[in-house]
Protein backbone atom coordinates (compact mmCIF):
# COMPACT_ATOMS: atom_id res chain seq x y z
CA UNK A 1 0.00 0.00 0.00
CA UNK A 2 2.78 2.22 0.65
CA UNK A 3 3.91 2.04 -2.26
CA UNK A 4 0.58 2.60 -4.44
CA UNK A 5 0.28 5.90 -2.21
CA UNK A 6 3.42 7.07 -3.33
CA UNK A 7 2.01 7.03 -7.07
CA UNK A 8 -1.01 8.13 -6.10
CA UNK A 9 0.58 11.56 -4.30
CA UNK A 10 2.17 12.26 -8.02
CA UNK A 11 -0.47 11.23 -9.82
CA UNK A 12 -2.97 13.71 -7.49
CA UNK A 13 -0.57 16.58 -8.06
CA UNK A 14 -0.82 16.72 -11.10
CA UNK A 15 -4.81 15.96 -11.65
CA UNK A 16 -4.72 19.43 -9.71
CA UNK A 17 -2.53 20.78 -11.96
CA UNK A 18 -4.85 20.32 -14.75
CA UNK A 19 -8.32 21.16 -12.71
CA UNK A 20 -7.52 24.50 -11.15
CA UNK A 21 -4.34 25.55 -12.82
CA UNK A 22 -4.48 24.48 -16.51
CA UNK A 23 -8.36 24.28 -15.84
CA UNK A 24 -8.88 21.61 -18.10
CA UNK A 25 -12.37 20.28 -18.47
CA UNK A 26 -14.16 17.02 -16.38
CA UNK A 27 -13.54 15.29 -19.66
CA UNK A 28 -10.34 15.76 -20.00
CA UNK A 29 -9.51 14.80 -16.88
CA UNK A 30 -11.16 11.95 -16.76
CA UNK A 31 -8.98 10.31 -19.87
CA UNK A 32 -6.02 11.36 -17.91
CA UNK A 33 -7.08 9.53 -14.78
CA UNK A 34 -7.92 6.95 -16.56
CA UNK A 35 -4.85 5.81 -19.32
CA UNK A 36 -2.99 6.79 -15.54
CA UNK A 37 -4.36 4.59 -13.47
CA UNK A 38 -3.86 1.73 -15.83
CA UNK A 39 -0.09 2.81 -16.14
CA UNK A 40 0.23 2.89 -11.91
CA UNK A 41 -1.33 -0.55 -12.26
CA UNK A 42 1.46 -1.82 -14.14
CA UNK A 43 4.55 -0.05 -12.17
CA UNK A 44 2.70 -1.77 -8.81
CA UNK A 45 2.49 -4.92 -10.24
CA UNK A 46 6.24 -4.78 -11.21
CA UNK A 47 7.37 -3.38 -7.78
CA UNK A 48 7.98 0.23 -9.15
CA UNK A 49 7.74 2.51 -5.76
CA UNK A 50 7.72 5.78 -7.24
CA UNK A 51 8.04 8.03 -10.87
CA UNK A 52 12.12 8.39 -9.92
CA UNK A 53 12.56 4.57 -10.45
CA UNK A 54 10.87 4.94 -14.24
CA UNK A 55 12.99 4.25 -17.47
CA UNK A 56 12.25 4.24 -20.89
CA UNK A 57 12.67 0.63 -21.16
CA UNK A 58 9.53 0.73 -18.37
CA UNK A 59 7.83 2.64 -20.53
CA UNK A 60 7.97 0.74 -23.75
CA UNK A 61 7.48 -2.41 -21.68
CA UNK A 62 4.22 -0.99 -20.57
CA UNK A 63 2.80 0.45 -24.00
CA UNK A 64 3.74 -3.25 -25.44
CA UNK A 65 1.19 -4.21 -22.99
CA UNK A 66 -1.36 -2.29 -24.10
CA UNK A 67 -1.14 -3.34 -27.85
CA UNK A 68 -1.20 -6.28 -26.65
CA UNK A 69 -4.22 -6.08 -24.55
CA UNK A 70 -5.85 -5.19 -28.25
CA UNK A 71 -5.81 -1.39 -27.74
CA UNK A 72 -5.91 0.54 -31.01
CA UNK A 73 -3.23 2.36 -32.17
CA UNK A 74 -4.98 5.41 -31.63
CA UNK A 75 -5.92 4.81 -28.14
CA UNK A 76 -2.68 3.30 -27.61
CA UNK A 77 -0.66 6.66 -28.86
CA UNK A 78 -3.61 8.64 -26.27
CA UNK A 79 -2.44 6.56 -23.66
CA UNK A 80 1.72 7.59 -23.86
CA UNK A 81 0.48 10.89 -24.47
CA UNK A 82 -1.16 10.55 -21.02
CA UNK A 83 1.87 9.34 -19.35
CA UNK A 84 4.25 12.03 -21.53
CA UNK A 85 2.05 14.46 -19.93
CA UNK A 86 1.77 13.59 -16.22
CA UNK A 87 5.95 13.12 -16.74
CA UNK A 88 6.75 16.38 -18.28
CA UNK A 89 4.84 17.90 -15.32
CA UNK A 90 6.87 16.08 -12.77
CA UNK A 91 10.21 17.38 -14.19
CA UNK A 92 9.02 20.48 -14.82
CA UNK A 93 7.91 21.13 -11.42
CA UNK A 94 11.44 19.20 -10.49
CA UNK A 95 9.39 16.50 -8.89
CA UNK A 96 11.62 13.75 -10.53
CA UNK A 97 15.62 14.56 -11.79
CA UNK A 98 15.18 13.58 -15.61
CA UNK A 99 11.67 12.89 -17.85
CA UNK A 100 11.75 8.97 -18.87
CA UNK A 101 9.00 9.72 -20.94
CA UNK A 102 11.00 11.98 -23.30
CA UNK A 103 11.81 10.97 -26.69
CA UNK A 104 9.70 7.39 -26.48
CA UNK A 105 7.98 7.05 -29.44
CA UNK A 106 4.19 5.78 -29.68
CA UNK A 107 2.92 3.78 -32.54
CA UNK A 108 2.90 4.64 -36.51
CA UNK A 109 -0.57 5.65 -36.76
CA UNK A 110 -2.58 5.62 -40.18
CA UNK A 111 -2.91 9.13 -41.66
CA UNK A 112 -6.73 9.91 -41.64
CA UNK A 113 -8.24 12.57 -42.99
CA UNK A 114 -11.21 14.37 -41.15
CA UNK A 115 -14.43 13.04 -42.60
CA UNK A 116 -16.68 15.71 -43.85
CA UNK A 117 -20.21 15.32 -45.85
CA UNK A 118 -21.18 16.89 -49.49
CA UNK A 119 -23.03 20.26 -48.92
CA UNK A 120 -26.17 18.15 -50.57
CA UNK A 121 -25.97 15.47 -48.09
CA UNK A 122 -25.49 18.06 -44.89
CA UNK A 123 -28.32 19.93 -46.02
CA UNK A 124 -30.54 16.83 -45.89
CA UNK A 125 -29.08 16.00 -42.91
CA UNK A 126 -30.00 19.35 -40.92
CA UNK A 127 -33.51 19.80 -42.57
CA UNK A 128 -34.15 16.09 -41.16
CA UNK A 129 -34.31 17.56 -37.67
CA UNK A 130 -38.07 18.76 -38.55
CA UNK A 131 -39.10 15.07 -38.90
CA UNK A 132 -37.71 14.85 -35.20
CA UNK A 133 -38.96 13.78 -31.60
CA UNK A 134 -38.98 17.72 -31.17
CA UNK A 135 -38.78 19.05 -34.24
CA UNK A 136 -37.99 22.76 -33.23
CA UNK A 137 -35.51 21.62 -31.09
CA UNK A 138 -33.77 19.41 -32.99
CA UNK A 139 -33.70 21.55 -35.99
CA UNK A 140 -31.97 24.36 -34.21
CA UNK A 141 -29.31 22.17 -32.58
CA UNK A 142 -28.51 20.79 -36.25
CA UNK A 143 -28.64 24.31 -37.49
CA UNK A 144 -25.69 25.16 -34.64
CA UNK A 145 -23.53 22.32 -35.05
CA UNK A 146 -23.31 22.62 -38.81
CA UNK A 147 -23.39 26.55 -38.87
CA UNK A 148 -21.14 27.21 -36.29
CA UNK A 149 -19.31 24.01 -36.28
CA UNK A 150 -19.32 23.46 -32.49
CA UNK A 151 -17.99 20.65 -30.68
CA UNK A 152 -20.76 18.93 -28.81
CA UNK A 153 -20.01 20.23 -25.40
CA UNK A 154 -19.73 23.72 -26.55
CA UNK A 155 -23.35 23.41 -28.09
CA UNK A 156 -24.74 21.21 -24.78
CA UNK A 157 -23.44 24.15 -22.60
CA UNK A 158 -24.23 26.95 -24.14
CA UNK A 159 -26.40 29.57 -22.29
CA UNK A 160 -28.93 32.30 -23.79
CA UNK A 161 -27.06 34.92 -22.61
CA UNK A 162 -24.40 34.00 -24.72
CA UNK A 163 -26.25 33.95 -28.04
CA UNK A 164 -27.11 37.45 -29.85
CA UNK A 165 -29.69 37.04 -31.91
CA UNK A 166 -29.27 41.02 -33.40
CA UNK A 167 -26.36 40.22 -34.16
CA UNK A 168 -26.02 36.90 -35.21
CA UNK A 169 -23.30 35.81 -32.63
CA UNK A 170 -22.50 33.24 -29.99
CA UNK A 171 -19.67 33.14 -27.95
CA UNK A 172 -18.41 29.69 -26.75
CA UNK A 173 -16.19 28.58 -23.90
CA UNK A 174 -14.15 26.45 -25.78
CA UNK A 175 -11.24 23.73 -24.16
CA UNK A 176 -9.25 24.95 -21.87
CA UNK A 177 -11.80 27.52 -21.52
CA UNK A 178 -10.24 29.69 -24.47
CA UNK A 179 -13.68 31.55 -25.34
CA UNK A 180 -14.62 32.83 -28.63
CA UNK A 181 -16.82 34.44 -30.73
CA UNK A 182 -18.34 32.65 -33.89
CA UNK A 183 -21.19 34.07 -36.44
CA UNK A 184 -24.24 32.15 -37.35
CA UNK A 185 -26.66 32.86 -40.55
CA UNK A 186 -30.20 33.17 -40.81
CA UNK A 187 -30.91 29.94 -41.21
CA UNK A 188 -29.51 29.01 -37.70
CA UNK A 189 -31.10 32.42 -36.54
CA UNK A 190 -34.20 31.53 -37.55
CA UNK A 191 -33.94 28.06 -35.84
CA UNK A 192 -33.29 29.67 -32.65
CA UNK A 193 -35.62 32.10 -32.87
CA UNK A 194 -38.73 29.30 -33.37
CA UNK A 195 -36.81 27.26 -30.64
CA UNK A 196 -36.95 30.46 -28.08
CA UNK A 197 -40.43 31.20 -28.62
CA UNK A 198 -41.36 27.74 -28.40
CA UNK A 199 -41.25 28.52 -24.69
CA UNK A 200 -39.06 25.34 -23.98
CA UNK A 201 -35.83 27.08 -25.14
CA UNK A 202 -35.89 30.19 -23.01
CA UNK A 203 -34.62 29.20 -19.93
CA UNK A 204 -30.57 29.33 -18.90
CA UNK A 205 -29.60 26.67 -21.14
CA UNK A 206 -30.36 27.33 -24.75
CA UNK A 207 -31.21 23.49 -24.98
CA UNK A 208 -31.98 22.31 -21.20
CA UNK A 209 -32.37 18.66 -20.35
CA UNK A 210 -35.30 16.77 -19.51
CA UNK A 211 -33.98 16.59 -15.90
CA UNK A 212 -32.74 20.08 -15.33
CA UNK A 213 -29.40 21.44 -16.58
CA UNK A 214 -28.29 21.19 -19.74
CA UNK A 215 -28.91 18.82 -22.40
CA UNK A 216 -26.79 15.89 -22.47
CA UNK A 217 -24.22 14.79 -24.93
CA UNK A 218 -25.76 11.47 -25.57
CA UNK A 219 -29.26 13.21 -26.43
CA UNK A 220 -27.07 15.33 -29.14
CA UNK A 221 -25.70 12.41 -30.76
CA UNK A 222 -29.44 10.92 -30.87
CA UNK A 223 -30.84 13.93 -32.36
CA UNK A 224 -27.59 13.50 -35.04
CA UNK A 225 -27.94 10.23 -35.47
CA UNK A 226 -31.78 10.36 -36.22
CA UNK A 227 -31.57 13.12 -38.52
CA UNK A 228 -29.21 11.31 -40.24
CA UNK A 229 -31.20 7.82 -40.59
CA UNK A 230 -34.44 9.83 -42.19
CA UNK A 231 -31.79 11.57 -44.60
CA UNK A 232 -30.39 8.22 -45.87
CA UNK A 233 -27.22 9.71 -44.63
CA UNK A 234 -24.40 7.17 -42.85
CA UNK A 235 -22.35 7.07 -40.01
CA UNK A 236 -22.83 10.63 -39.05
CA UNK A 237 -21.73 11.97 -35.64
CA UNK A 238 -21.89 15.62 -34.19
CA UNK A 239 -17.85 15.75 -34.93
CA UNK A 240 -18.83 15.30 -38.58
CA UNK A 241 -20.85 18.55 -39.12
CA UNK A 242 -18.19 20.48 -37.41
CA UNK A 243 -15.76 18.82 -40.18
CA UNK A 244 -18.40 19.61 -43.12
CA UNK A 245 -19.32 23.08 -41.54
CA UNK A 246 -14.87 23.59 -41.85
CA UNK A 247 -14.63 22.35 -45.26
CA UNK A 248 -17.18 24.09 -46.45
CA UNK A 249 -16.00 27.17 -45.28
CA UNK A 250 -12.99 26.43 -46.98
CA UNK A 251 -14.35 25.73 -50.39
CA UNK A 252 -15.90 29.06 -50.33
CA UNK A 253 -12.83 30.26 -49.68
CA UNK A 254 -12.38 31.49 -45.98
CA UNK A 255 -8.82 32.00 -44.80
CA UNK A 256 -6.99 28.89 -42.38
CA UNK A 257 -6.59 31.98 -40.18
CA UNK A 258 -10.43 32.64 -40.08
CA UNK A 259 -11.20 28.80 -39.91
CA UNK A 260 -9.13 28.26 -37.03
CA UNK A 261 -10.73 31.45 -34.90
CA UNK A 262 -14.01 30.00 -35.41
CA UNK A 263 -13.08 26.24 -34.52
CA UNK A 264 -11.12 27.69 -31.76
CA UNK A 265 -7.82 25.46 -32.64
CA UNK A 266 -4.66 26.70 -30.71
CA UNK A 267 -2.29 25.94 -33.43
CA UNK A 268 -3.01 26.01 -37.24
CA UNK A 269 -1.27 22.89 -37.83
CA UNK A 270 -5.01 21.29 -36.59
CA UNK A 271 -6.35 23.38 -39.01
CA UNK A 272 -4.28 22.58 -41.52
CA UNK A 273 -5.83 19.00 -42.00
CA UNK A 274 -8.61 20.83 -44.02
CA UNK A 275 -6.74 21.37 -46.93
CA UNK A 276 -6.39 17.43 -47.90
CA UNK A 277 -10.17 17.29 -47.36
CA UNK A 278 -11.14 20.02 -50.13
CA UNK A 279 -7.70 19.17 -52.54
CA UNK A 280 -10.15 18.07 -54.82
CA UNK A 281 -12.25 21.19 -54.75
CA UNK A 282 -8.81 23.52 -55.02
CA UNK A 283 -7.94 21.59 -58.17
CA UNK A 284 -11.05 21.78 -59.71
CA UNK A 285 -11.20 25.33 -58.78
CA UNK A 286 -7.67 26.30 -60.41
CA UNK A 287 -8.44 24.04 -63.58
CA UNK A 288 -11.68 26.86 -64.17
CA UNK A 289 -9.97 30.01 -63.29
CA UNK A 290 -6.21 29.81 -64.27
CA UNK A 291 -5.66 30.60 -67.99
CA UNK A 292 -3.25 28.44 -68.64
CA UNK A 293 -4.33 25.59 -67.02
CA UNK A 294 -6.98 24.36 -69.92
CA UNK A 295 -6.80 24.68 -73.28
CA UNK A 296 -8.13 27.01 -76.50
CA UNK A 297 -11.34 24.30 -76.58
CA UNK A 298 -11.93 25.03 -72.25
CA UNK A 299 -10.44 21.68 -71.95
CA UNK A 300 -9.63 21.25 -68.04
CA UNK A 301 -8.54 17.44 -68.32
CA UNK A 302 -4.86 17.91 -69.67
CA UNK A 303 -6.10 16.64 -73.28
CA UNK A 304 -6.09 19.86 -74.62
CA UNK A 305 -2.29 21.38 -74.56
CA UNK A 306 -2.61 24.13 -77.25
CA UNK A 307 -2.62 27.06 -75.07
CA UNK A 308 1.10 25.74 -73.92
CA UNK A 309 3.86 26.72 -76.20
CA UNK A 310 6.62 24.53 -75.50
CA UNK A 311 6.48 21.58 -77.88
Amino acid sequence: MLMQEKISVFLDRFFDYLRYEKEASLHTVTNYSVDLAQFAEFLEVRGINSPAEVDGKTIRSWLREMMGYGYAKTSAARKLSSVRSWFAFLFDRGLISSDPAKGIRGPKLPSRLPRALSQEDTFKLVDAGQLGEDPVRDTAVLELLYGCGLRIAELASLRWQDVDLDERMVRVLGKGNKERIVPFGTCALKALRNWRDSGAGNGGFVFPGRRGGAITVRTVHRIVRRAALKAGVANVTPHVLRHSFATHLLEGGASLRVLQELLGHESLLTTQHYLAVGADHLRKSYELAHPRAKGDNGDVQGNDDSVCSQK
